[in-house]
């Protein structure tokens, strides 16, 4: 098998810049004020936003 150089490899991640790749699953649990019970709010964002995604609602 021949061997990839790192320059190609380069140029193959800026070809694939807007693929799924750039996403994340994030999963953050809310716990509710009245009964004390957690829910879980899981969203697929990308992946410069999640610390906004958990600084929100704090």
């Amino acid at each position: 098998m021949a061997k990839v150089s790192k320059n190609a490899r380069v140029a193959q991640r800026a070809a694939n810049a807007g693929s799924g790749r750039d996403f994340v699953k994030v999963v953050k649990s809310i716990k509710d004020p009245n009964t004390g019970k957690y829910t879980y709010k899981e969203l697929m964002i990308h992946k410069d936003k999640v610390k906004e995604f958990f600084a929100e609602n704090k």
